[in-house]
């Protein structure tokens, strides 16, 4: 394939010139909130309960296995139907797990399997819906303003960690008792503003005018289901973006220690538990907002690994702090180190992958970033049931470290990626037959 000439980047509010992007990108920052919010409350509730690491450990664990066992027809879907349709039938069922929730924090239940049981549905909806909003994403702006629209979609999404968790800590605090005789307070007034934010999510999702139909008219078969993984298997470059963010962040995440960091470490409670998730978001927030006033040109794989290396020094540095705000500095690194991580491997992902395959590689892309995340968080609590939370924080960092010395010379052509344009990206990914 001929290289197409180059371009300069694009930077500025140019992806915003979309009526969809922004309606997109509106919807997201309204149901982040409401979902990192949540998100504190189910870790409080269920710390609250068990005072154990190793449950805190399961909540992510609930999350990540129906992305496992559905990944493959999370996949095929998204290519073969409207995927407006399916982030919004998935998002339905969000609303209802939400419910759920609230329930059980009414009535005060103490029995944190069925907390579990509603994850694993959340968990469910996302491995239908990450696929599908992730291959939507190319189709709401022209293809020059792409790396624009990631960028300015992370720092989105960046200030929606931010609020959400603060959000999150202050409701938890907030003496409302009075509205349901004394029941809805805690974690029953955060399920409702998060319940707020997904009626807000779909209004605004139903209005998004761009119908893709079907992009891949074969039907279900294991060769087209299994194409995804085939297709990131012969390429090195996704391969190895995937597998670099696996490894790092299920090596160096500590997001599902911060419970135990809030109460028995910095001695801060939930509020201050709300600071300590917003932290990396408000350090991905300024450098989304650097990237896209000043967006990357050249030497992007060199400068994923250069990120990823401060990112596991970052989380170093959050396990050894007694003090709050060395720790809240420490996660902002974190936070901004792998914002630069997300803007490099999201290009990758969408600019290097063929429309009609956008679906099931990004099926194979929420697999590993689920792995990271949720897997990561049962990692986590396991690591420090067993040797404590920081310890299990510091071995991460140092994981973390090792991977990014290994990983370019595992995949070279990653270190040697430079422009983030489709003609550079599809050169470098010759799938092998």
């Amino acid at each position: 394939m001929t290289p197409e000439p180059n371009t300069p980047p694009v930077s500025g509010l140019a992806a915003f010139a979309s009526r969809d992007f922004r309606r997109y990108q509106m919807a997201r920052m309204s149901v982040i909130i409401g979902a990192e919010a949540q998100t504190v409350a189910v870790a409080w509730q269920v710390y609250s309960i068990t005072h154990r690491a190793l449950d805190l450990g399961y909540t992510g664990l609930a999350l990540f296995l129906p992305g496992l066992l559905f990944l493959l027809p999370a996949g095929h879907a998204a290519d073969r139907y409207d995927r407006r349709m399916i982030i919004l039938i998935c998002y339905g069922l969000q609303i209802i797990c939400t419910t759920a929730l609230l329930t059980i924090a009414v009535l005060g239940l103490k029995n944190i399997w069925l907390i579990y049981g509603v994850l694993f549905l959340i968990g469910l909806g996302r491995a239908f819906s990450a696929p599908a909003s992730s291959a939507l994403i190319p189709h709401l702006v022209p293809e020059g303003q792409f790396v624009n629209a990631v960028t300015w979609g992370a720092a989105i999404f960046q200030l929606a960690n931010i609020a959400g968790p603060a959000l999150g800590g202050l409701l938890f605090t907030l003496p409302l008792g009075w509205l349901a005789s004394g029941k809805l307070t805690g974690p029953g007034i955060v399920y409702i503003a998060t319940l707020c934010s997904l009626l807000i999510f779909e209004v605004l999702i139903s209005t998004i005018s761009v119908r893709l139909g079907r992009m891949e008219h074969r039907a279900a078969s294991v060769q087209v289901i299994l194409a995804g993984f085939q297709y990131v298997r012969r390429s090195p470059m996704l391969l190895g973006s995937f597998s670099l963010d696996l490894f790092v962040v299920l090596l160096g995440g500590a997001t599902a220690l911060m419970p135990i960091f809030a109460q028995e470490i910095l001695h801060i409670g939930p509020k201050g538990l709300g600071m300590l998730r917003a932290a990396p978001a408000a350090g991905a927030l300024v450098i989304s907002l650097v990237l896209a006033r000043f967006p990357m040109r050249r030497k992007a794989g060199r400068l994923l690994f250069t990120a990823v290396g401060i990112f596991g020094a970052g989380t170093i540095l959050f396990g050894l702090s007694h003090n709050l705000v060395l720790s809240l500095i420490a996660l902002a690194i974190t936070g901004g180190a792998d914002m630069i991580s997300v803007v490099i491997r999201s290009s990758v992902l969408q600019l290097a992958t063929p429309p009609e395959m956008r679906g099931r590689v990004s099926a194979v892309n929420s697999l590993f970033l689920g792995a990271s995340n949720e897997l990561g968080e049962f990692e986590s609590g396991l690591t420090a049931q067993w040797m404590g939370a920081v310890r299990a924080t510091v071995v991460g960092g140092i994981g973390a470290l090792m991977v990014t010395g290994i990983w370019p010379l595992i995949f070279p052509k990653l270190r040697k990626a430079d422009q983030l344009t489709a003609a550079a990206l599809r050169q470098d990914l010759h799938p092998r037959p």
